[in-house]
């Protein structure tokens, strides 16, 4: 790692914050345990397979079109257990609070935590509370500990991912990452369009024991675009995307087309990627369509056996390279 000052890119999901993880955490608190390439780490002293994962949510605004922090806190959090495998049963809840927050908006936010705990199927088990002063905080921070037990008798991995295998998404992107912008107003810019911020539990256990299910990723930060960065560069294959073939809602469109966006690169909050294999595809994509969460999933693109790269094929025809995601995106969704 060369910067010498952390940066906002550095917690974008993208190429800055890999290595940031990779070149100064990982290297000096690697152990057997600590895997970068996952979003929940495996835990061996159990007759189950004990899951553990944890997250930090810094949010603005606080409340947005179709959640808040408290409910995105409990969502990324079980979400992340989900994509590995895991049922979500425990959270752990830290609260970071700045000095002056209304304690009716407060209340607000635990209680849209507690009724996504709820229909999650998690208790909040244990926690802590600071407070902040005036200032040194964006109204209130939250850090979230999940465990999980281990069911999906199938290896979800980037390690068994292979060339032919296609890409699924079980609805449409950039949903969440367009509403969190228009809930700031910014640029003028008003809409109705609602966060996808959901729990993801039902989508990963629809298909988690088909054969052939390799891979399995909610695509939060830095959105599609970057999960498949990731399967590039760990797998050394190429990823190939269908633009026709991926849901992308008109709303969300029409502000990428007018300030520039990609929505491949927005952020999901309850969504998932799966890379499976060919002759299961169809059958994932059945299992999520009889879900109300599945009913835009669709298959968007193939693991190719070609130099690592993501690439686009365009409505028109064309093809062009995706690049890894390095500067800041607008807006900040997490």
């Amino acid at each position: 790692m060369q910067d010498t000052h952390i940066s906002l890119a550095h917690g974008n999901g993208g190429r800055f914050m890999r290595e940031l993880i990779e070149e100064l955490f990982a290297r000096y608190l690697r152990n057997p345990l600590l895997d970068v390439q996952t979003d929940a780490a495996c835990l061996p002293w159990s007759a189950h397979e004990i899951v553990m994962s944890t997250d930090g949510f810094t949010v603005q605004p606080l409340e947005f079109p179709g959640g808040d922090i408290g409910s995105l806190a409990v969502h990324g959090t079980v979400n992340d257990l989900a994509v590995s495998g895991a049922i979500p049963r425990y959270l752990s809840l830290n609260a970071f609070i700045e000095e002056g927050l209304e304690v009716a908006l407060l209340e607000r936010i635990v209680q849209s935590l507690a009724q996504a705990a709820q229909d999650a199927g998690v208790a909040v088990v244990a926690g802590d509370t600071k407070v902040l002063r005036r200032g040194e905080g964006g109204g209130i921070y939250l850090a979230t500990t999940g465990v999980g037990v281990k069911t999906a008798q199938v290896e979800l991995g980037l390690s068994s991912i292979h060339a032919g295998d296609k890409v699924l998404v079980s609805g449409s992107v950039g949903d969440h990452g367009i509403a969190v912008m228009l809930a700031r107003e910014q640029f003028g810019l008003r809409g109705d369009l609602a966060s996808d911020s959901a729990c993801v539990l039902p989508l990963c256990k629809a298909i988690w024991d088909m054969p052939g299910v390799h891979f399995m990723r909610d695509p939060t930060r830095g959105g599609l675009a970057t999960v498949l960065h990731e399967v590039a560069q760990s797998t050394g294959f190429g990823v190939r995307l269908q633009q026709t073939a991926i849901p992308i809602h008109d709303p969300v469109q029409s502000v990428c087309d007018m300030l520039g966006y990609d929505p491949l690169f927005l952020a999901c909050e309850g969504r998932v990627l799966a890379v499976v294999a060919a002759e299961q595809a169809e059958a994932a994509l059945d299992a999520w369509r009889t879900l109300p969460q599945g009913k835009e999933a669709a298959l968007v693109g193939e693991v190719i056996n070609t130099q690592t790269q993501v690439s686009l094929v365009t409505a028109l025809g064309g093809e062009r390279l995706l690049e890894e995601l390095e500067d800041e995106p607008l807006p900040r969704i997490c």
